[in-house]
């Protein structure tokens, strides 16, 4: 019998071009056509003050934004994430598909910007209050590959402040997801996202099949 008061938690990780849209994407009409009742969100944002700050972290000409600011702006908008929206909606049992979360401030401001990983994740466990993802999916793509991606995406034109860091940083991103993952490899999914559209959605439905008994089932 499902548990119609407990949710289910799942973040789509990778580096920028990974393909985690798509795969949320279908994962969303998935689970709907399944009967379940599915959120939807992303970060930075998912929330009204949380929009307000992924300009201020993404656009270019917001003047210099520094790693610690970067940081605790992340997590910041985080807070309201998960206050507003992401324990609202587990608390009423739907599924929780998140495009990115706390993996990615570890990768992006611990690793890639060099403030520790340790550090960041401290902010981010009070911020959150602990909540962790029931399972986290990581596209891993190379970083050249992504930039090749980003371009046909978006023809060619220059990506937002972080898209736009240089190769060592993008790369230092994929390191730290891969040992992330490797160092918990329960509440993790690694696929390489070269793979087929479909052959990545399969992945993921068959990874997930087994802890859908325990979400919210569509009334």
């Amino acid at each position: 019998m499902i548990d119609e008061t407990s949710g289910l938690f799942i973040v789509l990780e990778g580096g920028e071009g990974a393909g985690k849209t798509t795969q949320l994407g279908l994962l969303q009409d998935w689970l709907v056509k399944s009967g379940r009742r599915v959120v939807c969100t992303r970060e930075p944002g998912g929330t009204e003050v949380g929009e307000r700050i992924r300009g201020l972290l993404l656009d270019h000409g917001q003047g210099e934004v520094d790693p610690r600011t970067e940081a605790l702006l992340f997590a910041a908008s985080r807070a309201a994430h998960v206050t507003q929206k992401i324990r609202p909606a587990l608390d009423s049992g739907a599924v929780v598909l998140c495009d990115r979360y706390i993996d990615s401030s570890l990768a992006y401001q611990g690793a890639g910007r060099g403030l520790g990983v340790e550090d960041v994740a401290e902010i981010n466990h009070w911020a959150t209050e602990g909540l962790q993802p029931d399972l986290t999916v990581v596209l891993d793509v190379d970083p050249l590959v992504s930039a090749q991606r980003r371009a046909a995406r978006d023809g060619g034109a220059a990506g937002d402040r972080i898209e736009s860091a240089d190769l060592a940083f993008h790369t230092a991103l994929r390191e730290a997801f891969l040992a992330r993952a490797a160092a918990a490899p329960e509440r993790y999914l690694v696929l390489e996202g070269t793979q087929s559209v479909e052959s990545l959605h399969q992945a993921v439905r068959a990874r997930l099949e087994p802890l859908l008994s325990t979400a919210g089932s569509a009334p």
